[in-house]
């Protein structure tokens, strides 16, 4: 053992070196990405509001860092206070057992429910939910290919109280709808394609569906129980 403690500490400033050469060598933290923006706060509903009203109904809830329509019931539509354009829109949902939901954008005041005016998103629970138009699609309008595998419309959500993320691009080149990492499809807002399906559909007779370029974004509420977190958006370049 006397051998071994001049050994030691003969060995002691080189490991001290050797930790802050590493110290050294070690890259930066990257620089924070200032572009994107909390829609949700994770504490309460600022920002947010019923359509057409500066309340909000008690359905929708913040709770432990969730936006929670909770009491589908007594909830309605929520819309941001903020109008949008070009956007690219990141954000996670839980669906309740037998759920529909939708994310709705560019809506603007002109009629008298939000989807009259903004292109919406479908979210629900594939697994249970009634309404035939499934989860990411463009409702009415735009939906995954076929998948091989099953025969059906390529579905990536995960079952009812599980976890799924959603990425949905906006832009004047190119809009994407993307669930849990898997891209759906791309379409362009006004393009002779667009405007085709929007007279096939629903939509088709509606004045003021898809007629602007900015307004709010939506979530819907009226339908059953479903969450949602760490939703954030970034503005994209107008054309």
């Amino acid at each position: 053992m006397r051998y071994l403690i001049p050994v030691l500490a003969a060995a002691l400033p080189l490991i001290a070196i050797a930790q802050e050469a590493k110290k050294e060598a070690a890259p930066a933290p990257a620089a924070a990405d200032d572009s994107w923006k909390q829609l949700f706060n994770g504490k309460d509903l600022t920002g947010w509001s019923n359509f057409k009203s500066d309340k909000i109904r008690p359905g929708w809830k913040a709770i432990d860092g969730e936006l929670v329509c909770a009491d589908p019931k007594n909830a309605s539509d929520l819309c941001t206070k903020d109008q949008f354009d070009w956007f690219e829109l990141q954000l996670e949902f839980k669906m309740g057992a037998g759920a529909n939901s939708g994310i709705i954008y560019h809506v603007t005041d002109a009629a008298g429910a939000v989807w009259a005016t903004g292109p919406e998103l479908q979210l629900e629970d594939n697994a249970k939910a009634k309404d035939p138009e499934r989860c990411g699609w463009l409702y009415g309008l735009y939906k995954p290919d076929i998948d091989t595998k099953t025969g059906n419309p390529l579905d990536a959500t995960k079952p009812a109280g599980e976890w799924n993320t959603l990425r949905l691009v906006i832009s004047p080149e190119k809009c994407l709808h993307e669930i849990n990492g898997v891209k759906y499809f791309e379409y362009v807002i006004g393009s002779e394609d667009f405007k085709k399906r929007v007279a096939a559909s629903k939509f088709g007779s509606m004045k003021d569906f898809a007629k602007v370029q900015k307004g709010y974004i939506a979530f819907q509420g009226d339908h059953g129980e479903v969450s949602f977190r760490n939703v954030r958006i970034k503005q994209l370049p107008a054309k």
